[in-house]
């Protein structure tokens, strides 16, 4: 058992939450993190996105957000999924201009039983495009419904969702925080990731902090580094959390001996732009008493440049179009609320003329 999973509360949360749906079958900062001004007023509901009306960007000038490509982690919405049903969570997002979704289970709790089939059909009947989903790594249950237990089940759901991404929010920790062990945990990513390309589809992680913390038997090796020399980048991709990898930046900019080893997120993504297909868009306010750095806010109350990172990834050549941007938030106050003033918020995003 990974101690990621028995002592960090960050992915005790992540783990624990796959159930919850039921799933059946420092001074870099700087450059990004501006003071955001809060988001204004949010429209009424069913309303169309703003254009141009949160933290003070509204303006002239190419929309930040590319057209098509953004998408909202069902997780954040789990609330209603498990007592209203798709349909209706399904039927707001599209009021809120949302294009795709991202699964982290398939059944709807109170709602009733719903087909994978009838699932697919529901997201498209809405316009919205199933882009991925979550998937556990391994389990101790041999009848599990994750990577390394039912691969062939995994994948065949996804197929049947017509998913282009499968992908696991677990961190390659099943062997433990050496060097080895994550090459060990990376030659398995590789077998899913080679399995899901042979489907049509592309097999991801996605990272929390801890995945930016130190081998313990080298610390002067980034163990998240290790995942990305260690992968095939033709059967491997991540799903870079921007948030948790800031808070990563903020929990592990020193080595354990307390000598600086700075790094800037956006950076892996500028160096390797085809390794990252998905974001996980999620905000939050600078907080240094906090044990993450941050406290998780909706997206545009935050301290995070989505302006400035989004610009960064689409202006490179032939990037615009190929990123998928998703906005989450592990516990919002009202989760309608949320997906809203998120869509609002980000699509208000202009390029300076």
């Amino acid at each position: 058992m990974s101690r990621f999973s028995q002592t960090d509360p960050e992915l005790t949360h992540r783990l624990t939450r796959r159930g919850m749906l039921g799933v059946a079958a420092g001074s870099t900062a700087a450059a990004l993190l501006g003071a955001a001004a809060p988001a204004t007023a949010a429209h009424a509901a069913g309303t169309a996105p703003a254009t141009g009306t949160a933290s003070g960007t509204a303006g002239r000038g190419r929309p930040v957000l590319p057209p098509g490509r953004l998408g909202i982690q069902l997780y954040s919405l789990r609330d209603k999924v498990s007592t209203l049903g798709f349909a209706p969570v399904f039927a707001e997002l599209e009021k809120y201009g949302y294009d795709e979704v991202e699964f982290a289970g398939y059944t709807q709790g109170s709602a009733g039983p719903i087909t994978l089939a009838q699932l697919k059909r529901l997201a498209r009947n809405h316009g919205l495009n199933p882009i991925g989903s979550h998937v556990g790594y391994y389990s101790s249950d041999p009848g599990a419904y994750t990577f390394a237990q039912n691969l062939t089940k995994v994948l065949d759901d996804a197929q049947a969702l017509g998913l282009k991404h499968i992908g696991t929010a677990s961190g390659p920790f099943r062997y433990g925080s050496t060097v080895d062990a994550w090459k060990r945990a990376a030659e398995e990513f590789n077998t899913y990731g080679a399995a899901a390309r042979a489907r049509g589809m592309k097999f991801y992680q996605h990272n929390h902090s801890e995945e930016f913390s130190f081998a313990t038997d080298n610390p002067k090796v980034r163990l998240y580094d290790v995942l990305l020399a260690e992968t095939d980048p033709d059967l491997v991709y991540l799903e870079m959390d921007i948030f948790w990898a800031y808070s990563g930046q903020f929990r592990f900019s020193q080595r354990p001996d307390g000598t600086p080893a700075p790094f800037e997120p956006l950076d892996y993504v500028l160096k390797q732009p085809h390794r990252y297909p998905l974001f996980h868009v999620k905000d939050g306010v600078n907080d240094p008493a906090n044990q993450y750095g941050y406290r998780m806010v909706d997206v545009g109350d935050g301290d995070i440049d989505y302006k400035r990172f989004i610009s960064a990834v689409t202006r490179l050549r032939g990037q615009r179009f190929a990123h998928h941007w998703q906005a989450e938030h592990d516990n919002p106050s009202e989760s309608f609320t949320f997906a809203r003033r998120s869509s609002e918020h980000l699509h208000s995003l202009r390029e300076k003329c």
